[in-house]
């Protein structure tokens, strides 16, 4: 008889229900906020279409800026809870102009709900954040921001900037599972969403997580899923030793690291430095090149290197510096391995200055 030996992870124990509220204050301290912390048992899209499913309804008026397919379905899913949306689409592949969503703020009618994601995976570009929230403020407009991609890469200060509904995931920037999200809820957003009968006995119900609160938060609603918050809270573990400021400090590093190197090596990035997000660098492929072919090139040599994603970016090439990847090693192993990528297809590329330049940005 054979021996299948123990698995591990069948035994998996049950998460401790008085540990749940712990890791909701912790998310709360990386959010810095003291809003509602929701904990939803799903990838962050499922926390992201629950937030618009709980908000729509007839009569709800929203303002939804689009700079990649995510904002695009916020608004699908605003349109079929009944809500009238107005989209303001930047241009391909680029962040939306402050300008545009001022005009559109102003242009009328009343709006109650605006949303935006801050920092793009898709085309490695970054939102004016503080600038738009200021405008919604102003305004007395409850805010969603989708920072599923930007916590832990950008400064996020959900109270300071009056962000009423947040979304994350802790899978990106912070270097955490995959198979849980969560929210921060404002009390004006609950008051928006509890109204005229929120949607009930859904798993996209915001009104029905809140009775984890009002309950006291203990035990999640369903069956919880023990492993992703046993790695979500080692994840916190991590993430707490080593500060939020150093990682988001490592993330701007390795950015500003590969715009070096990209500029040594004789390639431009796509937007400039201020417009930039610090999760990927994108980079447009020379025109007599094809990013199908460059992207082969760098894969057989090990390295992943990933096409855009979303209008107008069919052209470019996006670098990963996200999360365990924001560091030396993997800076310089992208930008060298797109110029050998670009010298096999003919293209020149200088090798030796890029590593010079990446090697300085860490220097300093």
């Amino acid at each position: 008889m054979s021996d299948l030996g123990w698995n591990p992870l069948h035994g998996v124990p049950s998460y401790p229900a008085e540990r749940y509220a712990a890791l909701a204050d912790r998310i709360g301290g990386i959010l810095r906020s003291r809003n509602d912390i929701l904990l939803v048992q799903a990838e962050a899209v499922v926390a992201l279409e629950a937030a618009a499913v709980s908000l729509a309804r007839p009569g709800l008026s929203a303002l939804n800026i689009i700079t990649s397919p995510y904002g695009g379905w916020f608004g699908q899913w605003l349109r079929r809870g009944g809500a009238t949306v107005k989209d303001i689409v930047a241009e391909p592949g680029l962040s939306v102009e402050i300008e545009a969503v001022a005009k559109a703020l102003d242009a009328g009618p009343r709006i109650d709900v605006l949303a935006l994601v801050h920092a793009e995976s898709a085309s490695g570009i970054l939102n004016p954040l503080p600038e738009i929230m200021a405008l919604a403020r102003a305004r007395n407009i409850v805010t969603i921001v989708d920072a599923v991609a930007s916590v832990g890469g950008h400064q996020l200060d959900v109270d300071d900037l009056g962000i009423d509904i947040a979304v994350i995931g802790p899978q990106k920037a912070l270097g955490g599972p995959a198979g849980v999200s969560a929210l921060s809820v404002s009390h004006r957003a609950w008051d928006l969403i509890l109204r005229d009968g929120a949607p009930r006995e859904s798993i996209l119900s915001l009104a029905d997580l809140k009775t984890w609160i009002d309950g006291g938060r203990r035990g999640l609603p369903g069956t919880p899923a023990p492993l992703e918050f046993f790695a979500l809270e080692t994840a916190l573990d991590r993430i707490e030793a080593e500060g939020m400021e150093n990682i988001v400090a490592r993330h701007a590093l390795a950015a500003s690291a590969t715009r070096a190197g990209l500029m040594a090596l004789g390639a431009a990035a796509w937007v400039p430095a201020e417009k930039a997000s610090n999760l990927v660098t994108a980079v447009p492929v020379p025109e007599a090149l094809e990013p199908a072919s460059l992207i082969a090139a760098a894969g057989r040599l090990g390295v992943e290197i990933t096409a855009g994603v979303g209008n107008g970016s069919a052209r470019l090439v996006r670098l990963n510096h996200t999360g365990p990847r924001a560091a030396f090693q993997t800076v310089l192993s992208n930008v060298v391995v797109y110029g050998v990528a670009l010298r096999q297809a003919g293209h020149p590329a200088d090798i030796s200055a890029a590593s010079e330049a990446i090697a300085d940005a860490y220097r300093r």
